[in-house]
C-alpha cells in the first residue's frame, strides 16, 4: 500500500479565502490582481507575489488581472511594461485582463470632484516643504493647511484649471480632508493629485494631473471587482486610507456587492542582494552591472539569463511560503531550488575551464573515435550522445598535482585515473616551461578499458572529465558569484552607501573548452558541466561564438545546513 503524501497546511491567506468560499462571500467568484508599476524590471520579490496571486486564482478557479499602476509618467516606460509581461508569461502564468490605472483616470477625476463636493477633499496651494513640515510626528499632531477650509466651489474651479494645465508643476495639489491629528500619518490629509506636465506612455499629453498610489489603488481594485487585494506588509498602515476612500466614494453609489478586501503578507527579503528598484536602477544607470538582465541581478530577467528555470523560482516561492512577519531568506535556498530542478532536466556535457594539455603517447596519431555518453542519468528518455576522443585532450589543471598528499585520487606522476566514458590513463612525464609552469602531461592509456571499466577488475578511485583538444570548441564562460560581499548590503559605514559593499569578484571570465555538442545549443539551454556545476548558454551566444553563464555550482550548501 502506497503511503499517502502529507496534506499541506493552509497559509493564513488560503484559510481566509476558504472561509470566504464557505460563507459564500463574493458570490463564490474570486478575482485577484498583480499591480506592478512599470518603472523598472521585476525582481525575485515580485516573483513571489506573482506566484501568490496567480497561484491562488488557479487553485480556487478564480481570475487574476495584470494591472499596471501607471500614475507617474516621469519614471514609467513601455520597455518596462513589455518586460513585465514577458516575465509573468515566462514564469508560467497568464492574466485574465490586461489593465492600466490610466484606464480609470476619468473615473478617478470624477470621484475627486465628488469628494470635494462632499467636503472630503480640497485644493492646497502650499509647497511640498510646507506640507511636509506641517505633517507633525507620530507622537505630535500635524498642522492644518491654510487652504483646508477653502470653499467647495473654489476648490472645484482650481481642480478644473489644474486639469486644463493652467498651473506649473508643484504649485498645487489635491488633498483628502481626514484628520491632521490621526496617529496614522497616512491619514493626515494625504495628497490625492499632483501636477506633472509630462508625456505619458499611454495617454500622451491628455492629462497633466496624476493620482497618487493611495488614491488610485483601492478604487482600481473596486472597478475591476477584485475580491482579494494582496499587498506586502509595508502597505498595512495604508489600509485605513484604502478603506476611507472606498467608504467615501463607493458607498455613495449604493452598489450592492461585497467590498474589496486588502490583506498584507511579508515581502521577500534575500541576503547578499538589494530589492529596492531605486537601488537596482542605480546599479544599471551607473554601469555597475551590464543591465537589468545582468545575471548577477535579482531581477527575473537576470535570473533567467543566468540559467534559473521557471519551475525553480515557483518552487522557491512555495518553500519560502506566506508569512505575516518579515524575515531574510538565505540565497542558498534559491540555489538549492535551481539545482533540484536542473538535476532533473539539464543535459550533461563536459567542459574544461582551466585547461591542462595531455598527450597520450601510445594513442594512434590522427585517430578520433566516438564514445557513448549518457545525457542525463536522472532521465533515460534523454538518451545518449557521441563524444569525440583523440590523442590530445584537456583536463582541469586542478585535477593534477605533481607532489600529491596521501589519499589524493586525481592525476599525479605514476598514478592511474579514469577518464569519464573513455579509458584509464597513467601519467608518465611532466613537461614544464622555462619558468617551471607545467604546460603538458605525457600519459599512456590502457586500450582494454574503453568505456571506463577494466576487464581485469582493477579499480581506480579518480574519475576526471576532459575534452578532445582536436574537436573541442572554445567558449567564454562567465563565472558569477554574489553581487555583494555582505549578507546585508544595506549595512554601511558612515559616509558609505550600499555600493561600498559590491563584490569585486562577482564576475570572473575564463576561456574554456567544451564538447562540440554545445554547437547545437540555443540561448538559455541548460547544461550540467560534469563535476563543475550548472551552466546555460547566454542570450548572445552563437555556434561560432559560444558564451556560457554559470548558474550555480554543484555543491548544495543549503541542503547540508538543513540536515544539521
Amino acid at each position: 500500500m502506497n503511503q499517502e503524501e502529507p496534506v499541506k497546511s493552509l497559509n493564513f491567506i488560503e484559510a481566509m479565502i476558504e472561509e470566504d468560499i464557505r460563507s459564500k462571500k463574493h458570490s463564490g467568484s474570486l478575482q485577484f490582481r498583480f499591480p506592478p508599476e512599470p518603472n523598472g524590471y521585476l525582481h525575485i520579490g515580485h516573483a513571489k507575489a506573482i506566484c501568490l496571486s496567480f497561484g491562488l486564482a488557479a487553485k480556487y478557479k478564480g481570475l487574476c488581472n495584470l494591472r499596471f499602476d501607471d500614475t507617474n509618467p516621469i519614471k514609467e516606460e513601455v520597455e518596462y511594461v513589455e518586460a513585465i509581461k514577458d516575465n509573468i508569461q515566462w514564469l508560467g502564468f497568464t492574466w485574465d485582463k490586461e489593465c492600466y490605472t490610466s484606464d480609470y483616470f476619468e473615473q478617478l477625476y470624477d470621484w475627486a470632484i465628488l469628494l470635494i463636493k462632499k467636503g472630503k477633499a480640497y485644493v492646497d496651494d502650499s509647497s511640498a516643504d510646507e506640507i511636509a513640515s506641517w505633517r507633525g510626528t507620530p507622537t505630535q499632531p500635524g498642522q492644518e493647511s491654510p487652504c483646508r477650509n477653502r470653499p467647495v466651489e473654489e476648490s472645484l474651479d482650481l481642480l478644473g484649471r489644474m486639469k486644463n494645465g493652467e498651473f506649473p508643476d508643484g504649485s498645487k495639489v489635491v488633498r483628502a480632508k481626514i484628520d491632521m491629528a490621526s496617529p496614522n500619518m497616512h491619514m493626515r490629509d494625504p495628497i490625492m493629485y499632483r501636477i506633472k506636465h509630462a508625456h505619458h506612455h499611454r495617454t500622451a499629453n491628455e492629462w497633466c494631473i496624476y493620482p497618487m498610489y493611495d488614491y488610485a489603488h483601492g478604487q482600481s481594485d473596486y472597478i475591476e471587482n477584485v475580491t482579494h487585494s494582496l499587498c506586502t506588509l509595508e502597505f498595512e498602515v495604508h489600509r485605513p486610507l484604502y478603506d476611507w476612500f472606498l467608504d467615501n466614494i463607493i458607498d455613495d453609489e449604493k452598489v450592492n456587492r461585497e467590498r474589496t478586501r486588502q490583506t498584507e503578507f511579508a515581502r521577500l527579503n534575500l541576503n547578499y542582494t538589494v530589492m529596492s528598484k531605486r537601488m537596482l536602477l542605480q546599479l544599471v544607470e551607473e554601469g555597475h552591472v551590464e543591465g537589468w538582465d545582468d545575471p548577477r541581478m535579482p531581477t527575473i530577467s537576470g535570473l533567467r539569463r543566468r540559467g534559473y528555470t521557471p519551475a525553480s523560482i515557483r518552487n522557491f516561492a512555495d518553500k519560502v511560503g506566506i508569512a505575516k512577519r518579515e524575515n531574510v531568506i538565505d540565497v542558498s535556498l534559491l540555489e538549492h531550488c535551481v539545482r533540484e530542478d536542473l538535476n532533473k532536466i539539464a543535459q550533461r556535457v563536459m567542459g574544461v575551464l582551466d585547461p591542462l594539455k595531455i598527450t597520450i603517447a601510445n594513442y594512434p596519431d590522427g585517430q578520433v573515435e566516438e564514445l557513448e555518453a549518457i545525457n542525463n542519468p536522472e532521465d533515460e528518455r534523454m538518451g545518449t550522445r557521441r563524444v569525440p576522443f583523440s590523442k590530445t585532450i584537456y583536463i582541469e589543471r586542478a585535477d593534477f598535482m605533481e607532489n600529491p598528499p596521501k589519499k589524493y585520487f586525481r592525476l599525479s606522476p605514476g598514478a592511474e585515473v579514469r577518464l569519464r566514458y573513455a579509458y584509464y590513463i597513467t601519467c608518465t612525464e611532466v613537461v614544464k616551461d622555462a619558468s617551471g609552469t607545467i604546460t603538458e602531461l605525457i600519459c599512456t592509456y590502457d586500450t582494454a578499458t574503453r568505456g571506463g571499466d577494466s576487464p581485469d577488475g582493477r579499480k581506480v578511485k579518480g574519475t576526471l572529465h576532459w575534452v578532445s583538444a582536436e574537436k573541442a570548441l572554445k567558449a567564454r564562460v562567465n563565472l558569477y558569484d554574489r553581487l555583494f560581499s555582505l549578507e546585508d548590503p544595506y549595512s554601511c559605514a558612515e559616509g558609505e552607501t550600499f555600493l561600498s559593499n559590491l563584490n569585486p569578484n562577482s564576475l570572473e571570465q575564463v576561456e574554456a573548452f567544451v564538447e562540440p555538442f554545445l554547437a547545437e545549443g540555443q540561448p538559455f539551454d541548460h547544461y550540467q558541466f560534469e563535476r563543475l556545476g550548472y551552466f546555460c548558454l547566454d542570450k548572445n551566444s552563437t555556434p561560432g561564438n559560444l558564451v556560457v553563464n554559470r548558474t550555480v555550482t554543484l555543491r548544495d550548501s543549503w541542503a547540508k545546513q538543513a540536515e544539521k
